[in-house]
């Protein structure tokens, strides 16, 4: 996926952020679910939030306001928020 074009349903938003998960931050797919929590669950820090937004941008071709994601918890707040930005 390369485009904001292609990254528009929530399912291929989560599609898309589990294989980021995988490939970019080694991650087991099976623990990539959508109440997954980023920080407990998934071990991600505050460097890996921040790599995870800027490879979002990228795809998306939207900016992501950091602040507003401190706000992200689950992978479902990712899902959403990135829905939000690209269809909203």
């Amino acid at each position: 996926m390369n485009t904001a074009a292609t990254v528009k349903s929530r399912d291929e938003i989560f599609d898309f952020l589990k294989k980021l998960l995988v490939d970019h931050f080694e991650m087991q797919e099976d623990s990539i679910t959508l109440d997954a929590r980023l920080y407990e669950d998934l071990d991600l820090d505050s460097i890996d939030a921040v790599d995870m937004i800027v490879e979002l941008k990228r795809v998306t071709g939207k900016n992501m306001d950091p602040n507003a994601f401190k706000q992200v918890r689950t992978v479902e707040d990712v899902v959403a928020a990135v829905y939000d930005l690209v269809n909203g």
